[in-house]
């Protein structure tokens, strides 16, 4: 079996920037196992595969380790990918995943905007390991989902962090850290970890800002707000608290394409 693959580098403007995904459209749904193997093979982030299903694309997302619940980078370079390398002539492109429920992608003048469930997070008690695993003291923590949220009190202390992996994965191997401030010259920066599944930093994590949104929304009372994530490769997102949803946009762009052979 021949499968087509594709890597696109999400919520950036040139490659070798953004956040890598490797993208592989299906006709059919092929074994689970088969699907992890890949993405293992990939070694990216998030291995994204989808196939089309009536009036919609059914979208799973794989980390070199697991299967995951939510993927905003590798949501857009799917929608990428059909908008740039497909014959698809429509500017709204609707994903359904058994875990998210329905995730909608829609170009436009500034590239291409993720329509995602909101998720709010709720204040918690700092886990006693957090700022030995940051190195930095933390103002305050919040839990939702997948994700805690530290929030730092600058973003040098955000952008200078060297994390203890090894103790995040001790202590928290099913959620990941997303360390956040406000920024100096956008609204908010975060860094995202979670070596338990395979990612020690995340580059640029569009579903880590379905709770950022909020989260500073409600902190500097404005609705559109402009964030970035300041890994090494770095990446913009223009962002929109929209209530029950979020709008994250960014723009994208082919690496490679290739294919391959199992």
């Amino acid at each position: 079996m021949t499968l087509s693959i594709y890597q696109i580098d999400a919520f950036c403007e040139k490659i070798f920037k953004g956040n890598p995904a490797a993208v592989v459209p299906l006709e059919n749904w092929i074994d689970e196992k088969l699907m992890q193997n890949i993405a293992m093979e990939n070694n990216l982030a998030e291995t994204v595969f989808f196939v089309f299903h009536k009036d919609h694309y059914q979208i799973r997302w794989f980390t070199p380790e697991s299967e995951i619940r939510l993927c905003g980078h590798a949501t857009l370079a799917a929608a990428h990918y059909l908008f740039e390398h497909t014959k698809y002539n429509d500017n709204k492109v609707v994903f359904k995943s058994h875990l998210s429920g329905e995730l909608i992608v829609e170009k436009n003048e500034n590239g291409l905007t993720l329509d995602f469930p909101s998720q709010k997070a709720s204040a918690i008690t700092k886990p006693l390991f957090i700022e030995k695993a940051l190195g930095k003291t933390v103002q305050q923590c919040y839990e939702q989902g997948m994700f805690i949220v530290a929030e730092l009190d600058s973003e040098e202390e955000v952008r200078s962090l060297t994390p203890d992996f090894n103790l995040i994965n001790k202590e928290s191997p099913d959620l990941g850290i997303i360390a956040t401030a406000k920024g100096d010259n956008v609204d908010f920066v975060s860094r995202f970890f979670h070596p338990g599944i395979g990612i020690n930093e995340d580059p640029v994590t569009g579903s880590a800002h379905t709770v950022l949104i909020p989260f500073w929304s409600e902190k500097l009372n404005k609705k559109h707000m402009i964030a970035h994530q300041i890994s090494k490769r770095g990446g913009v997102l223009h962002c929109v608290d929209k209530g029950e949803r979020v709008l994250i946009s960014g723009k994208a762009v082919t690496y490679l394409k290739g294919e391959i052979f199992v």
